[in-house]
Formats: C-alpha cells, structure tokens, sequence
C-alpha cells in the first residue's frame, strides 16, 4: 500500500479551512450534491488511481473534538451516512449498522459500519475524546477531500488528520 497523501489541518470555528494549494479549486458547496467525474480529477488523486490502475481509493480521517451530541446519536449517524454516500454518489447496499458498544471507557461509542455497492465505509466514535475514526474504501473514485471536508463539518470537529492510500 503507498500513501499518496497526508493532511492535517486545522479549522477556525464555523468554517472549514481551505486545503493546500492543489486543493483549492476542490471546495463542497451547497451547490454541490453529486461530484462529477471532472471535479474527481481536480486534485489528482483520482489522476493517479488510474494512471496506476489502482483497485480503489482508502481513506481513514480522524477528526478531533467532535461535537458530542452528534457523535453520541444514533439517528445523527444515520444521518451522516445518507448525506454522504449522496454527496461522493455511492449506493448504499442494505442498512446502516450503528452499534454502542465497550466496556473500557477510553474506547466505548458507537460504530458504524455501511456497505455500498463498491465496498464499504466505517466508522468508530469514542466518547472519552470526542473523536471520529472514519474510514471510506471503494474501488470507484471519490474525491477523500470531499469526504474530509463534509465529515468535518458534519461532526463539528475542530481539526482532522487524513491518510489517503491507493490499494493496489
């Protein structure tokens, strides 16, 4: 596996800030509800799962100081996966597992776990930090920053560190 890229960021609160430079251009309005294949290829990440014939795109964002009234809400959650799969286009594949579980406080909160058509998106949150372990794998192209950036704001963390890998 090769990590094509590594962010970490900081928002300012209410608002998300910018990406780098390449990743300008890329930035989720209201407007934007499906991401097309053009806007897919904007940051290049998309560009090299091709050229490298990579099987799909992974990526794991932690978010940090999330909003505990959403990351400890099950319909919040469900919520959550909805508007995301409809946002990156991916189709949902049977329903949305969200589970409370863990005996260790350090670790308890829910998960979630939803398959889509072309693989599958997951996730932890744990109470004690207010920290949302989020994870997309799919063998179609998404654009991660798309993901990063709704996931963000959805959960109202205040930064978030972003690994995105080809599986190839």
């Amino acid at each position: 596996m090769q990590t094509v890229s590594l962010l970490e960021r900081a928002a300012p609160a209410g608002r998300v800030a910018p990406y780098r430079r390449q990743r300008q251009r890329l930035r989720y309005t209201q407007r934007d509800k499906k991401c097309s294949p053009e806007k897919l290829r904007r940051t290049g990440i998309i560009d090299e799962a091709f050229k490298r014939a990579a099987w799909g795109v992974a990526a794991s964002i932690d978010i940090y100081n999330c909003a505990p009234e959403t990351i400890r809400n099950a319909d919040k959650i469900h919520q959550f996966v909805r508007e995301l799969c409809d946002l990156i286009s991916m189709k949902r594949f049977g329903d949305t597992q969200v589970i409370h579980f863990g005996e260790d406080e350090r670790v308890a909160g829910f998960s979630m776990i939803q398959l889509i058509e072309t693989s599958l998106i997951s996730a932890h949150f744990a109470n004690q930090s207010n920290t949302t372990y989020l994870d997309v794998f799919s063998c179609k192209p998404y654009e991660p920053a798309i993901v990063e950036e709704f996931a963000l704001k959805f959960f109202g963390g205040s930064r978030c560190i972003t690994h995105v890998n080809l599986r190839l």
